[in-house]
């Protein structure tokens, strides 16, 4: 077994894995997952720069895991940055402020990239599961970007458009820096307008249609996921390979993108950092299943991260 450490950092949050992975048998076992939301894509559709309060954050963060990492001995670690600071226009202090915490330089990897290693980590597992028809469509809902990813045992194509719960926030949910609550029906109409014009981008490239199984990744869908259960707290193990139906994600966007900020936060498996984010999340996911006639969507809380860490393995 080879013990590593894995660091994913996208638009709205960050996440760290340290695990024992053994390549030989396809075996990863958790020892500390976290995530941290950060906010490190404040801004950046506005401004095409990383707010000077929202690195700080993310060096926070930093801090905090390289602590758990030096904890447990991890013999290797990678650093993945996605969307937000491969947009900015001074992404080279990101960069330094990363180095001078954890010693390993951000990687600032394309879409394409992002997408390899969301559905290695989302599928190595359900391979196992031959119920499950293939191909898959591997769908990483993030805050500034979507990753849409289309195979069976490889990637067979892939694409990433800048439709995320965060950058559709910020765009269409928030005037004067305050997020509308809840919005009117011209603003969901032009986010929707938005995502549906992203999904063509991704057509262009990935045979979304042709996927049988679909597998959704990240924030969005997972709260989806504890929503529609019900559940009394956040619990990964019961959100993991659950299954959400496509009416009642849409019952559930519906009422997120009525409903009051209060309301939203009163939801006991809601994560504070995604009451005013977590509307836009869904809207992107129900968009998505109606295009492709989804009848349900495979919640994963294995994605990007655990595909990082067997990169390194």
């Amino acid at each position: 077994m080879t013990r590593v450490a894995a660091i994913d950092c996208g638009t709205n949050s960050i996440r760290l894995l340290v695990a024992d992975c053994d390549p030989a048998t396809g075996e990863l076992v958790d020892l500390d997952r976290r995530m941290t939301i950060v906010r490190l894509g404040q801004g950046v559709d506005r401004t095409g720069r990383l707010a000077p309060e929202a690195l700080e954050r993310t060096f926070a963060a930093c801090r905090e895991y390289a602590a758990v990492i030096k904890e447990h001995g991890a013999e290797r670690v990678r650093f993945v940055a996605t969307s937000a600071s491969r947009d900015a226009e001074n992404r080279d202090d990101f960069v330094r402020g990363v180095i001078d915490i954890l010693g390993v330089e951000p990687e600032v990897i394309s879409g394409d990239q992002e997408a390899e290693f969301s559905f290695t980590g989302a599928t190595k597992e359900l391979a196992e599961h031959d119920h499950l028809p293939k191909p898959y469509l591997v769908v990483d809902i993030g805050g500034g970007s979507t990753e849409f990813v289309v195979g069976e045992e490889h990637v067979r194509a892939a694409r990433s458009v800048d439709v995320g719960c965060v950058r559709m926030t910020e765009r269409h949910l928030v005037r004067d820096g305050v997020v509308a609550d809840p919005p009117g029906a011209e603003r969901i109409a032009a986010m929707r307008a938005d995502i549906e014009a992203a999904l063509d981008l991704a057509e262009q490239t990935v045979p979304l249609r042709e996927a049988h199984t679909l597998v959704g990744l990240a924030g969005s869908v997972t709260t989806v996921s504890a929503i529609a259960q019900e559940l009394p707290e956040y619990d990964s193990a019961r959100i993991h390979h659950s299954r959400v139906s496509h009416d009642r994600v849409r019952e559930i966007t519906e009422w997120l993108l009525h409903s009051t900020h209060a309301e939203r936060a009163a939801v006991p498996s809601m994560h504070p950092g995604r009451v005013d984010v977590i509307a836009a999340g869904a809207l992107v996911l129900l968009a998505i299943m109606e295009r492709i006639g989804a009848e349900e969507v495979v919640v994963s809380e294995h994605d990007i991260l655990d595909g990082i860490a067997w990169s390194v393995a």
